[in-house]
């Protein structure tokens, strides 16, 4: 069967255990680019031995290495679909993506919902399902807002939605998703302290931010405002999204979030002492966004 005209993105570190099976359920997209930081597991061969282009680069955040992915990557195809290496493409998403790829565009970017599996349990309730994000554009259409963690595509022109969702089964384990996500809680911290700045400054949150506006307003609020936030977001998560429904597996995700952003908050309150390790971390990085316009 021809191939699909699209170039997929897969940024990746140590992946060995989940690159296989996204690879597999990519066998029919003409090109799939693989976005290495330097892995130390057998992820580059895995990519060679599925025939992918493959190109690495030092991480350093998120937006920024993804953006220059976006700039100087040798994509083959218009159309450009990014995927994490714990992703996969359902047979039905292929057809919508194939139609699109073949036909005059209709618009610019699309939004792709995700539907997560944790312990074999798909996470259909809590707020995490239908999660979407734009994930297929086309070159040069788009790119990622600037912000190390959590970044959010920015897209100069029309965005459609997709039926079909992405599925993301990832197979490492509650201990990297530990280790992750208080990495992911230090950045988050560093983005809302730079957000609280300009919002004490200009008396506005995220004024030319177009894109999820309005949770983001509400976040920061929150970290400014909300008293006990974790266990707010908990009660909101397990009671009120219905994650209870989810069982055993449920309340695992619940109170895993909740104590992500009760990280979040510690790693708030430390940055606001200049003299902390976090702030002198980021130093640069905090001088350079709190002042831009």
């Amino acid at each position: 069967m021809t191939k699909v005209p699209v170039s997929v993105l897969i940024p990746t570190k140590d992946e060995e255990r989940n690159l296989p099976s996204t690879l597999e359920s990519l066998t029919w997209a003409d090109q799939i680019v693989v976005f290495d930081s330097y892995s130390e597991d057998g992820t580059r061969s895995i990519a060679e031995r599925f025939g992918c282009d493959f190109f690495q680069r030092e991480f350093d955040n998120f937006s920024d290495h993804k953006n220059w992915a976006l700039d100087n990557l040798p994509f083959r195809h218009p159309w450009i679909l990014i995927l994490d290496a714990d992703e996969k493409v359902s047979p039905a998403l292929k057809g919508e993506i194939r139609e699109i790829c073949v036909k005059p565009p209709e618009f610019d970017a699309y939004y792709i919902a995700r539907q997560t599996w944790i312990d074999g349990v798909w996470l259909k309730y809590a707020g995490c399902f239908p999660d979407y994000n734009i994930r297929l554009l086309q070159k040069g259409r788009a790119r990622y807002e600037r912000r190390i963690v959590h970044e959010h595509m920015l897209v100069d022109g029309a965005v459609g939605f997709l039926k079909n969702p992405i599925v993301h089964i990832d197979k490492k384990g509650t201990h990297r998703y530990v280790d992750r996500h208080s990495k992911y809680a230090e950045m988050e911290a560093v983005e809302a302290y730079i957000e609280i700045l300009k919002q004490t400054r200009t008396n506005s949150i995220l004024d030319r931010k177009k894109i999820h506006l309005k949770r983001r307003r509400l976040k920061i609020i929150s970290y400014k405002y909300l008293i006990f936030r974790p266990v707010f977001v908990f009660i909101y998560m397990y009671v009120l999204k219905l994650g209870f429904v989810m069982g055993k597996t449920g309340l695992k995700i619940c109170t895993l979030r909740m104590f992500y952003e009760y990280m979040i908050d510690l790693y708030l309150t430390e940055i606001r002492d200049h003299s902390s390790p976090i702030f002198r971390k980021y130093q640069a990085y905090i001088q350079q966004r709190s002042s831009e316009q």
